[in-house]
This record gives structure tokens, C-alpha cells and sequence, in this order.
């Protein structure tokens, strides 16, 4: 299991974000989180990673708590809201974060998921500051990309990010999925959910309503679609 949440609660002073949540990442799995704006989705992820205190119960990563710093050695993490260091140089930033991973990736395989993602040279030779949102999730998505982690975490991994963007990055998630790779994402894309997971769940009111496949939550939810199935979810009309 890559990552075991059990009876997670999560408060805001008065507010109540995580209600009590049960959540199983299997190894290998493409697991897709969804719900609205301030549902708790990145609350949720932050708390796994421990970068926020829980107020209840417990979470495993790769079976070890995750309060031990030696649960996140096999992983890689992408924030909704990421921001690298404008000081340095796109290609610099990379560097900077495979040194950080540990991984001696070969130049040859940087420059093919660089291409992969049309991060080119002109580009890379860039000050952070310098590039667009759009290159900017790139730059992060390709030190994800790199890191040789076992486990991905990305929050929002697409915003930001163009048509032809999206279905490179989809590319690059297809040859790590060949590999082996487990990625937990979130997305307010449900479109890219069904495409995407294995597995999704529904956080909604600080609970989880809903995790399983999207085929069994299309047909538990009546939804021609994931979009038309979260709906009716979240409206909670169920099939009878």
C-alpha cells in the first residue's frame, strides 16, 4: 500500500475539513481525488505529507507514519500553488531538484522529458521569474518527472496548463504508469479523472462520498460520465 489514511479529521478553528477519512492508494495505482474549491482536497494531500498537523487518527506511507521524515523518501511532490526560486535558471531548478531526490538521472533521459513536455533549450536557459504560468507547472511536472520516486503526489497537476500541454503531460504519466509508478492527484478536471485514474474518490462536506473506479461511480451515480455521475453524487442521488 502506498499510502493508508485511517479516520482522518482535520479542523480550521470553528471548521470542519476532514471528517473521519478512510483513503487506500494502492502501489501502482492511478488514484484521482476530485471535489469543489475549499472541498479540503489540498488539506487532505498537505496532511499526508505532513506539511499540515492532523487533529485524528492516522496516516501510512509505504506502511511507515507519515510523521517520520523516512516515509517520504519515495516520494515526489507538486503543490496546487507551485512557485520555484525565480533567482535560478529553469535548467538550474532541475538540477537543484535531482540533486534534492537523489536521482543520477542521465542527461539523455532529461532531455527526453524535457522534449517530451517542449521545455526547450531557450527556455530552460530562463530565469524562473521569466516564464509563463504554463511553462512554470512544467518545470515542476518535469522534476516530478525525473525524480525516479516511486510515488507521485500532485495537486492540480494540469493548471495552468494548455490543450497541447495536457495531452503531453498525459504522454509522460502513460510511460511512468509502464513503469510501475503509483500517482496521487487531485483535479477540479473530471474529464481528465475518467481518462486518467484507476481509482478516484469524491471529498465532499469533509467526508468522502464516494471511492472506486469511475465505471462503478458512473453506474452507482446514473452518470453517462464522470462529470454527470459527481452531479448527481454530490446531490446525492444514488441508483437504487
Amino acid at each position: 500500500m502506498s499510502i493508508n489514511c485511517q479516520q482522518v479529521t482535520k479542523r480550521y478553528n470553528n471548521k470542519q475539513v476532514l471528517e473521519k477519512i478512510d483513503l487506500d492508494i494502492k502501489d501502482g495505482e492511478f488514484f484521482g481525488l476530485v471535489g469543489m474549491n475549499g472541498s479540503g482536497k489540498s488539506t487532505l494531500i498537505k496532511s499526508i505529507l505532513d506539511l499540515v498537523g492532523i487533529d485524528a487518527g492516522k496516516i501510512y506511507i509505504h506502511q511507515v507514519s507519515h510523521r517520520k521524515v523516512s516515509s517520504r523518501n519515495k516520494v515526489a511532490y507538486l503543490p496546487d500553488r507551485f512557485s520555484p526560486p525565480v533567482h535560478l535558471r529553469g535548467l538550474d531548478f532541475i538540477q537543484y531538484m535531482l540533486r534534492l531526490h537523489g536521482s543520477d538521472r542521465d542527461p539523455q533521459r532529461i532531455d527526453e522529458v524535457l522534449e517530451g513536455l517542449e521545455l526547450d533549450t531557450a527556455v530552460m536557459q530562463e530565469s524562473v521569474n521569466k516564464l509563463s504560468k504554463g511553462m512554470t507547472q512544467k518545470l515542476g511536472l518535469a522534476s516530478c518527472l525525473l525524480s525516479g520516486k516511486k510515488l507521485l503526489i500532485l495537486d492540480e497537476p494540469m493548471s495552468g496548463l494548455d490543450p497541447r500541454a495536457r495531452v503531453l503531460f498525459k504522454k509522460q504519466l502513460s510511460r511512468l504508469k509502464k513503469q510501475g509508478a503509483t500517482v496521487f492527484f487531485s483535479s477540479h478536471v473530471l474529464a481528465d479523472v475518467e481518462e486518467i485514474a484507476d481509482t478516484m474518490a469524491v471529498l465532499h462536506e469533509s467526508h468522502i462520498r464516494f471511492s472506486g473506479s469511475p465505471e462503478v461511480f458512473k453506474q452507482q451515480y446514473n452518470g453517462d460520465n464522470v462529470e454527470q455521475a459527481y452531479m448527481n453524487c454530490i446531490e446525492k442521488r444514488v441508483v437504487s
